[in-house]
């Protein structure tokens, strides 16, 4: 694959695009029974996401791919560039939270790159692995692209394996284990990872636009994204705002006249280890003083968490120690923004921070004063979506970044090289 033209890598993309579209149904058929999702929300993060990721490959790759000349600071008639090299061989380790999308959006990458790829596909969604797998045999051959499946067991033995190269979306624990597994062999690593992404709401900012957002992102998935904003700080005056429109956002979104949340708008908790998890952080935050002031119903039988918001919360509740992953909003207080950046920068720096601010001397000192993956102001997820910035984590929330050229970078291996004036040339 390394000594591949630009045309060559594009037409294996071009059979990519092709197999996912041709399968569509069939994914979405499998997510529905892997993680019950909404078909909507599947159709765009599992299809169209992944094609619209593949094009971008394919649109911008003889750019990518063109040799930087460099000008020597010391021979003028030397000559230098800098040139993209595919890493080699490379692993591909997905969640189970876009089972598809987290997957075939590095893969598009590292084949435009050059690479050969062993992708693996989490074991808690094996019908989303069955389809992803024919659709990787249909657009490659096996020596070039191979999809495993398996459980836990099966990546583990791959990550003893010598890659050179290792691209892993998915819990800050487990990101450990694989940044080991691959120190033996001494392969790079990109980690795409997680974190407690915290909102801080200034006295200036509109709480019906907040409000509409944090509903709206919480739905998303279940508030199952290493994206999705994990806590909340407001002053005290905004709180009760804040839950009001929260409420009315929720109810508005998610729920009948008489009261019945409609699940099929909202996805279930993707296994009962999650949702014991998750009811664990809840239970302990209720006992030691937390108020439900939105939902607080957690169904056990199928899973399904209604949208839930926490007042009167402590950074001594486990809930406010560990990434939450579901539907629920812990909110603090504070009077000044030079404790909400003490209380985000003496903690794991998050994947993303949210600020809803007029305020540019306020956003200048969060930025300042704290660290993060991203940052969206006056907005959740725009950081993530826009393909012409970096998406990465930073120490714990990863390390490496990709989307769009980032993404080629991350599988690529920039190579120096310095040409000599030819001993004679005048």
């Amino acid at each position: 694959m390394k000594a591949t033209t630009a045309e060559q890598r594009k037409e294996k993309l071009r059979k990519l695009k092709s197999a996912v579209e041709a399968h569509g149904d069939e994914i979405v058929a499998a997510v529905k029974q892997d993680i019950r999702k909404p078909e909507g929300e599947i159709r765009v993060t599992e299809l169209l996401n992944v094609t619209a990721n593949i094009e971008r490959n394919i649109n911008n790759l003889d750019e990518w791919m063109k040799p930087v000349e460099v000008v020597p600071s010391q021979k003028k008639n030397d000559k230098a560039k800098i040139v993209c090299e595919a890493r080699g061989v490379c692993l591909i380790l997905g969640p189970w939270n876009f089972p598809l999308g987290l997957v075939m959006g590095p893969l598009a990458a590292a084949v435009a790159a050059g690479n050969c790829c062993i992708v693996k596909l989490t074991d808690l969604c094996p019908a989303t692995a069955r389809v992803a797998a024919r659709i990787v045999k249909e657009a490659f051959e096996e020596n070039e692209v191979a999809l495993i499946e398996g459980g836990v067991d099966v990546a583990t033995a791959l990550l003893d394996l010598p890659f050179n190269h290792i691209f892993f979306t998915g819990s800050t624990r487990v990101g450990k284990l694989v940044m080991a597994a691959a120190a033996k062999h001494l392969a790079t690593v990109t980690l795409e990872l997680g974190g407690k992404s915290p909102v801080i709401v200034d006295e200036d900012a509109d709480l019906k636009k907040i409000a509409g957002d944090l509903a709206a992102a919480k739905q998303f998935n279940g508030g199952q994204a290493c994206i999705c904003p994990d806590y909340v700080f407001v002053r005290e005056q905004q709180k009760e705002g804040l839950i009001q429109e929260f409420q009315s956002r929720v109810k508005q979104n998610l729920y009948t006249e008489d009261g019945k949340i409609k699940k099929e708008n909202i996805a279930q908790i993707v296994d009962d280890r999650n949702f014991a998890r998750i009811k664990k952080l809840f239970d302990d935050a209720v006992n030691k003083g937390a108020r439900i002031a939105v939902g607080g119903t957690l169904e056990a039988a199928d899973r399904t968490i209604h949208p839930t918001m926490l007042t009167d919360v402590t950074p001594d509740m486990q809930i406010m120690q560990e990434e939450i992953f579901g539907p629920i909003v812990p909110v603090l207080t504070y009077k000044n923004i030079d404790d909400v950046i003490d209380y985000i920068s003496g903690r794991a720096k998050p994947l993303a921070l949210y600020i809803y601010s007029n305020d540019q001397k306020n956003i200048d000192k969060v930025l300042s004063g704290t660290s993060s993956g991203g940052v969206t102001i006056n907005g959740f997820f725009s950081h993530y979506l826009e393909n012409r910035l970096p998406f990465g984590g930073v120490n714990q929330s990863g390390m490496g970044s990709y989307h769009g050229l980032f993404g080629f970078k991350a599988f690529s291996h920039e190579r120096a090289i310095y040409i000599q004036e030819s001993i004679g040339q005048s």
